[in-house]
């Protein structure tokens, strides 16, 4: 079993529309960047027409009395939000204003996607940092496991105590979302724009994807970052694809149209916020307070990385990623005392690039 085997399940069985329902992830997180750029005067008009679309998740802190400590002194303001999607095969919405089924169902599914977004606590820069699904970490309760299965044990509460053994970084909030809201995403601004270095065949979906530029529509953004077979570097280049895709959003779409179109930002907001569900205690109001203080953040100052790993290996019949424990101990470090700009200084070989795989 090697590196492309990470999903347990025979691709010629998997629905591949729902396996990349997770990857909608990457949506919530351009949604809540955007609200940097909402003017004070459509706060309240805002806050009124997005806190009945939001999904709130209950008692997702509750029972978590080990938690790590904040940063002293002005550190401390710093923000990390946990974005996760999951691998429910589930026919109707789970999240946000149309759901009709819980998000969790103990046994049910796993947590595919995993994003840290940390915000400076001088909301002029922020970083992505993913961690590779397959992670092999010790889950409380539970001995040691993949990382996607915290969320199967125990929901939404054993992620956050899961991520937070892992990386001793403090969630602040966590925000699911499900495969339409980020189909509706790339849609609502018109497609998205992406380049393919070289030719490679996605077996699990049939698809070729050419060598050169391809413009995405919503549909197609699915296929692509969903694809992990015919990668060089399975899940971990599937991950580099999400980042390059909210890149591409965040630079090409939100910060130049929807700009000088408020009704296309406020549209944009409805439609992502429509699919979103966020732990109880982060109201519309808070979200909204947050964005605007991100007033002076500009997408370049947005970094893009992979938690470090020091290679793959097999636990029983599970194929799996180990952390580079030194290199992620001091990623870590850097998101917990909010110095990740030093870090990423010495570290611009382990950003993702603008173009992958």
């Amino acid at each position: 079993m090697g590196i492309l085997d990470t999903f347990d399940q025979d691709p010629s069985t998997a629905a591949p529309r729902h396996a990349v329902v997770k990857k909608a992830a990457i949506g919530m997180l351009a949604c809540f960047l955007a609200l940097a750029m909402v003017p004070i005067v459509g706060y309240l008009y805002l806050e009124h027409r997005l806190s009945d679309n939001i999904t709130q998740i209950p008692s997702v802190f509750e029972g978590l009395d080990h938690r790590p400590a904040r940063a002293p002194g002005p550190a401390g303001d710093a923000v990390n939000i946990l974005i996760m999607g999951t691998d429910r095969r589930s026919e109707v919405p789970t999240t946000g204003t149309d759901a009709v089924a819980s998000p969790w169902v103990p046994g049910a599914q796993r947590s595919d996607t995993l994003m840290i977004l940390h915000l400076d606590a001088d909301r002029e820069a922020a970083t992505v940092v993913s961690i590779p699904r397959d992670t092999w970490v010790e889950i409380p309760g539970h001995g040691m496991n993949k990382i996607n299965a915290a969320y199967s044990f125990g929901g939404a509460t054993a992620t956050v105590e899961t991520v937070e053994l892992l990386t001793n970084v403090r969630i602040d909030h966590l925000a699911i979302i499900d495969w339409s809201g980020f189909e509706a995403l790339i849609d609502a601004v018109g497609g998205i724009d992406v380049v393919v270095p070289e030719t490679v065949s996605d077996s699990a979906r049939g698809i070729t994807w050419r060598a050169g530029s391809h413009h995405l529509s919503g549909a197609e953004a699915l296929d692509y970052v969903g694809q992990r077979y015919g990668l060089p570097n399975g899940d971990l280049d599937r991950v580099a694809r999400q980042q390059v895709v909210l890149r591409t959003l965040m630079e090409h779409a939100l910060h130049q149209e929807m700009l000088v179109n408020p009704r296309m930002l406020y549209d944009f907001l409805d439609t992502v916020t429509s699919h979103l569900a966020v732990d109880e205690e982060w109201s519309t109001r808070d979200m909204l307070r947050l964005g605007l203080s991100m007033h002076r953040f500009r997408s370049a100052n947005l970094t893009y990385l992979t938690m470090p790993i020091s290679g793959f290996g097999t636990e029983g019949a599970q194929s799996v990623v180990y952390a580079d424990t030194p290199a992620s101990r001091d990623l870590w470090s850097a998101l917990a005392a909010d110095t990740v700009a030093d870090w990423v200084s010495a570290n611009q070989g382990r950003l993702t690039p603008p173009v992958v795989s």
